[in-house]
């Protein structure tokens, strides 16, 4: 609407008294219709961030019941990332979800020991990720968050001394660390053993991951495996299998390299986000897990690393749990648009 200022003097002089006081009203009558016109298209416009972003907005839960579901809804998220549980019980939360209008779009499967050296408890690892996969196709999710299994095998280098070097053919180590690696010796057999498991262990689940309709999505996680980018995309690129993707969480490997860096190396490969933040110390070296929005993660460069990768998929807040639901809910909203 466009305001017209009024003079004080009109054609034939000054305005009489009535005319003033009518422009007057009219014009005051004016800015406010303006200001209410404003305020409410300002009112729709967040309605309308909120309903764009809100099918990218995800919490882990750990059993989805209507109670919870219903409290993630109202923070406004759009989905979460769910435990495993029986078949049965996932298709009724999933009844419950998308009554509510939202979606159990994941099934944190976690921590497998597909390395371990017991063959029944890989055996039973990968016992439990076939229930995971059965209760990720029940639930209507798209993917279980798997971590193979973990490497403990001292020393090995300091977060920001590896510099990985790879057989690309087989994606076992040649060296951890710039310069002599002697020391190391274990640590490298003990990472390509762990390698062979996992490639092992993943190909045994991918027929069940295909009638299922589930992708396995890799997390990188501190397992000391997953340290360099360009290493855990050879990972995945040797399944030659669309149902063996990352998981990329944004905050896990702020201590090792540029979360921007990863994304732009696993580009297409990854199929999920977890939404975390690490604070480095002040020398580079280390730190600690903080709420999004406190930490070293330069959101709006990690937002457009995640745009030129044409990744625009759920984006699932871990951790801050200290915030309120409606808190992390806001705070991701901005990372969402960039800021």
């Amino acid at each position: 609407m466009k305001i017209q200022l009024f003079s004080h003097k009109s054609s034939r002089g000054r305005l009489s008294r009535r005319r003033f006081l009518f422009k007057s009203a009219y014009a005051t009558a004016a800015f406010a219709s303006c200001f209410a016109v404003s305020s409410c298209k300002r009112e729709q416009q967040e309605k309308d961030i909120s309903s764009k972003y809100r099918h990218r907005k995800a919490l882990i839960v750990d059993r989805p019941d209507e109670g919870v579901l219903a409290k993630v809804r109202d923070a406004g998220f759009g989905g979460v990332e769910a435990g495993i549980v029986s078949p049965a019980e996932a298709a009724k939360a999933r009844k419950v979800a998308e009554d509510l209008g939202i979606r159990i779009h994941s099934v944190m499967r976690g921590w497998a020991k597909f390395n371990s050296a017991d063959r029944d408890e890989v055996q039973k690892s990968l016992a439990v990720t076939v229930d995971a996969l059965y209760a990720a196709e029940a639930y209507g999710a798209d993917d279980i968050l798997l971590v193979p299994g973990r490497i403990d095998v001292l020393p090995m280098p300091e977060p920001w001394e590896f510099s990985i070097r790879f057989d690309e053919k087989t994606g076992h180590l040649i060296s951890a660390a710039e310069g002599q690696n002697s020391r190391y010796e274990e640590y490298i057999a003990a990472h390509n053993r762990a390698f062979d498991a996992f490639q092992a262990a993943i190909r045994s689940l991918i027929p069940r991951a295909e009638k299922t309709g589930i992708v396995i999505a890799i997390e990188n996680v501190w397992n000391n495996l997953f340290v360099d980018a360009a290493h855990m995309a050879c990972f995945i690129d040797s399944f030659e299998s669309p149902w063996v993707r990352a998981y990329f969480d944004i905050g896990n490997h702020v201590k090792y390299s540029r979360p921007e860096h990863w994304i732009s190396v696993l580009g297409k490969r990854i199929f999920k986000c977890h939404v975390k933040d690490f604070k480095l110390n002040r020398d580079g070296h280390g730190g600690k897990f903080v709420n999004i929005g406190e930490g070293s993660v330069n959101w709006p460069g990690v937002m457009k690393a995640l745009k030129d990768v044409g990744y625009n998929g759920w984006m699932t807040v871990e951790g801050s749990n200290k915030l309120s639901m409606a808190e992390r809910s806001r705070r991701l909203e901005l990372i969402l648009e960039g800021r």
